[in-house]
C-alpha cells in the first residue's frame, strides 16, 4: 500500500481522522515475536494512550504534534501498558499503541514530563498534521475496544489479545469464542428545504451550539432508512431524495460516521422523542453568521460541520 494520503479515493476535501497512508500491514499481526522484533527497531515509534487521551507535544516551533516515542528508548513501558497494539507502518516506520491506563496521575507525569500532556483528542485534532491526528485517533478507537471487551460476550471469561492486538479470544476451552474490533456505524445527515437546514441541539451542549441530527444504524435497516427514522423520531420531518456525503472515524468511542443530505419532504417541526433539546430551521444567511444570532456550529473536526460547509456552498 502506498505512503502517500489516498486523496484520490474522494473528489471532496477528506474528513479529518482519516485517509492517513497508513499501512495497516496486517501480515505483520499474524508473525511470532512481532513486537520483540519492532521494538528493536531504531525507527519503530510508540503511541500512547492514557484513559482514552493522546499525548501531545510541540514541533519545537511552538506548534501542537503527536507525541510519538522512539521504541527503543522506552522498553519499560511495554511492560507497564494494559494493552499493546500493532498499528501499521507508514515510510518504513512501524507504530505500536500502548495503553498506559492503569498508571496513575503522577507516574504519567514523571515519566512524560519531557514529552509533553495527555489531552482530549477533540481538543487538539483539527490543529494536528494528517496522518498523525488519524493514528492517534485510530489508538484511541483500539485502546477503547480492548478496555471494554476484557471478558468474553459469550460465556463471559477472561479473553486475551492476539494478532498484534486485532483480536481477543476467550480463555475458556469450551469456548473459545474470537471478537474483533468493533465500530458502530452512525448515519449523520444535513435535512433541507430550499435555502432552510434543519439542525438541531442536546441539553448536554455549550450554550448556543447547533448541529446536524444524527443517530446509530439499527439492525436490519439500509442506512438511507436510518436517515429517515432518525430525522422522524427527533422531529416529525419526513425526508427524501438520501444522497451520500462522505464518512468520517469518529473514536468518541467508537463510531463510523456515515454523512448524507437529504431533502426534506415536511417540514413542521415536533419533537418525538426527548434525544434533542430543541429544533430549528436555519437560513444560508442565518448560517454564515451563525454566531450574531447567539448560536455555534459543531466542531471543526466534525463530518457535521463539513456536511454543513459544503452544502452552504453548494446552494450559494
Amino acid at each position: 500500500m502506498s505512503d502517500q494520503y489516498p486523496l484520490h479515493l474522494i473528489v471532496k476535501k477528506p474528513n479529518f481522522y482519516g485517509f492517513s497512508g497508513l499501512d495497516r500491514s496486517a501480515h505483520i499481526r499474524e508473525e511470532e515475536g512481532w513486537l520483540d522484533r519492532l521494538m528493536a527497531a531504531p525507527e519503530t515509534r510508540i503511541v500512547p494512550v492514557w484513559r482514552s487521551r493522546s499525548l501531545i507535544t510541540d514541533d519545537g516551533a511552538g506548534d501542537p504534534c503527536a507525541g510519538m516515542l522512539v521504541a527503543m528508548d522506552h522498553r519499560a513501558l511495554i511492560e507497564q501498558a494494559e494493552f499493546v497494539v500493532f498499528l501499521g507502518e507508514k515510510a518504513g516506520v512501524s507504530h505500536i499503541g500502548l495503553d498506559l491506563s492503569s498508571l496513575d496521575e503522577a507516574q504519567v507525569h514523571d515519566i512524560f514530563a519531557d514529552h509533553g500532556i495527555f489531552t482530549d483528542l477533540r481538543q487538539i485534532g483539527p490543529v494536528l498534521e494528517r496522518f498523525e491526528g488519524s493514528i492517534l485517533a485510530y489508538a484511541r478507537g483500539l485502546m477503547y475496544w480492548h478496555q471494554r471487551h476484557r471478558f468474553c460476550g459469550v460465556c463471559g471469561a477472561p479473553s486475551i489479545a492476539l494478532k498484534g492486538g486485532h483480536q481477543r479470544n476467550c480463555t475458556n476451552e469450551t469456548c473459545r469464542a474470537p471478537s474483533f474490533p468493533r465500530t458502530d456505524p452512525a448515519v449523520i445527515m444535513l435535512v433541507h428545504d430550499g435555502d432552510r437546514a434543519l439542525l438541531g441541539r442536546q441539553q448536554v451542549w455549550k450554550p448556543g451550539m447547533y448541529s446536524t441530527l444524527a443517530g446509530f444504524v439499527e439492525p436490519g435497516e439500509t442506512l438511507e432508512e436510518a436517515v429517515a427514522r432518525e430525522v422522524w423520531e427527533e422531529t416529525n420531518v419526513q425526508v427524501e431524495d438520501v444522497r451520500y456525503h462522505s464518512s468520517q472515524p469518529w473514536p468518541f468511542p467508537a463510531s463510523i460516521m456515515l454523512g448524507f443530505h437529504a431533502k426534506a419532504r415536511t417540514t413542521a417541526i415536533n419533537r418525538n422523542d426527548n434525544e434533542i433539546e430543541d429544533a430549528q430551521w436555519f437560513t444560508i444567511e442565518e448560517l454564515r453568521d451563525f454566531e450574531a444570532i447567539g448560536n455555534t456550529l459543531p466542531r471543526p473536526d466534525s463530518i457535521a460541520r463539513r456536511l454543513i460547509e459544503d452544502w452552504i456552498a453548494e446552494v450559494r
